[in-house]
């Protein structure tokens, strides 16, 4: 079977694994609407004491969505709820299919939310104010240049030629203002060296020679007034906007804003996040044995926020462990809270119950897309901070990272968003039945390929990727323009698919 084939093959039967997914959470819900299943368990299946988690948790029926509305969670039954909260009915995994906000909606209130928090200023110096987003426009404080200068070195004449050389070292960068010079006089000047008054143009060394007999300078090329001269205010004038309030502070920046007389600039403060890695079965070191596995999320998430512009605390491990996530909630002083498993509704998924508990506003509540359809978005009690909640599986948690914490650190930094694009994908891309895929691809000339091995708790066809491909409803066919959204190392990294696809 060629590799074309066999690609087709595999992506065909993922597709059908997903429609029988949706068709066995139908009948789940009809059957528990219908009093046909355990009151324990709304799946059919016997409650383990300790149950592994499966690969997919799209596979796990979780609570229903509020959309874009934000609504507060139910407390449990017989835990007294927030005066003006309302709990919530308990699921069922038809609801939540039905009311999974779709994918473009959940990014855009994620964005909206963080461009509405409160943001404070601070004066930062410039060599630590890398990566900040200007809070203050950049104006000029002077011209610059803020006298004429020599763009090269060489003699600078005045009046045309041949010139009498005066005599001395010449004209040096950081030296004070230097005599007018007289009609057919020349003088040594380096570049960056101010200009005397009444000068005509700066001949470069190697389109000149001298006469030493008779001290004269002789041009090997016509001389046009003004050449190699960088006027005063050639870049700007005082008072013009250099840099406008949002701008990231790249090293370009901070050079400029030296170069224009700032010592300090005021920015807004990045974000700061805390990381809970939710997991019994999640080893810190070795190989995976005895049905644990190693923790793919907790050394990725930490540098993949850095490079969105957050301040990221060291993850917290705490297991399956209900107490220690209420806890670690209360305790938190971060902009937003990251949480990795646990948001479905397993008997150790204990991230809904814990928001419902404390108060927690939920804003959004599973997302039409695949993989990572059970990630959400909360608001802490008394304006306490957002928390996302990440599906376990690492592509999955990619997938909540990149739709929901990602705009969201964003709109609280003041950081401009991507210009959307689009490109073509190179071969046909099969879709989710209902929801947008989004799947990992790496550019080409004429266009994007979708990497292999971009299931749910797959790491490796990311890991080559420069980008996501979002795959709406039903797939694409070869040569469709599909919406990309770049990963933050995507401009830096020389990636190849090399065995990836």
């Amino acid at each position: 079977m060629s590799t074309e084939a066999k690609r087709a093959a595999e992506e065909k039967q993922s597709a059908e694994a997903e429609r029988a997914v949706e068709q066995a959470l139908a009948l789940v819900g009809r059957q528990a609407q219908a009093g046909h299943l355990p009151p324990d368990r709304a799946d059919g299946t016997a409650r383990p004491a300790k149950p592994s988690r499966p690969d997919d948790p799209s596979n796990r029926p979780t609570l229903p969505s509020t959309g874009e509305t934000p609504g507060p969670l139910g407390a449990p039954q017989g835990t007294p709820h927030p005066p003006g909260r309302t709990p919530k009915a308990p699921p069922t995994p038809t609801a939540h299919r039905t009311h999974a906000t779709p994918w473009s909606d959940a990014r855009a209130l994620a964005e909206r939310l963080g461009r509405a928090a409160p943001r404070t200023a601070h004066r930062l110096p410039l060599d630590r104010a890398l990566g900040h987003v200007l809070a203050e426009a950049v104006v000029a404080l002077t011209d610059l240049p803020s006298f004429d200068t020599s763009a090269m070195d060489g003699w600078v004449v005045a009046g045309p030629g041949p010139w009498n050389v005066r005599e001395g070292e010449g004209l040096l960068a950081g030296r004070g203002a230097a005599q007018p010079l007289l009609d057919g006089e020349a003088v040594r000047i380096a570049t960056g060296a101010r200009i005397p008054a009444d000068a005509t143009a700066v001949i470069r060394s190697e389109h000149a020679r001298t006469d030493v007999t008779e001290g004269l300078l002789h041009a090997t090329r016509e001389v046009v007034p003004g050449q190699d001269i960088r006027p005063r205010g050639q870049e700007c004038r005082s008072g013009d906007m250099l840099l406008p309030v949002g701008t990231l502070v790249t090293p370009p920046v901070l050079g400029l804003a030296a170069a224009a007389g700032y010592d300090a600039l005021v920015a807004v403060p990045r974000p700061r996040v805390d990381v809970l890695v939710l997991g019994d079965e999640l080893l810190t070191g070795g190989l995976p044995h005895d049905g644990l596995i190693r923790d793919a999320l907790g050394p990725m998430l930490g540098p993949w926020l850095r490079a969105l512009g957050a301040e990221v605390t060291a993850p917290r491990r705490l297991g399956d462990d209900a107490g220690a996530l209420r806890e670690a909630l209360a305790a938190s002083d971060a902009d937003l809270i990251l949480t990795t498993g646990g948001t479905a509704a397993g008997p150790v998924d204990h991230v809904h119950p814990v928001l419902a508990e404390t108060g927690a506003e939920l804003l959004v509540d599973g997302v039409a897309v695949r993989p990572g359809h059970p990630m959400l978005l909360a608001r802490l009690a008394d304006d306490g901070p957002y928390l996302v909640g990440l599906p376990g599986n690492p592509l999955a948690a990619v997938s909540g990272l990149l739709t929901l914490a990602e705009p969201l650190l964003r709109g609280i930094a003041g950081r401009p968003a991507q210009d959307p694009y689009r490109a073509p994908v190179q071969e046909a891309v099969h879709g989710h039945p209902h929801d947008t895929r989004l799947v990992p691809v790496v550019h080409r000339a004429d266009g994007v390929v979708a990497l292999h091995y971009n299931g749910p708790a797959m790491l490796r066809g990311i890991a080559a990727a420069d980008g996501l491909a979002v795959v709406p409803p039903g797939g694409v066919r070869s040569g469709t323009e599909v919406e990309i959204l770049d990963l933050p190392w995507a401009s830096v990294t020389p990636w190849t698919e090399g065995c990836f696809t």
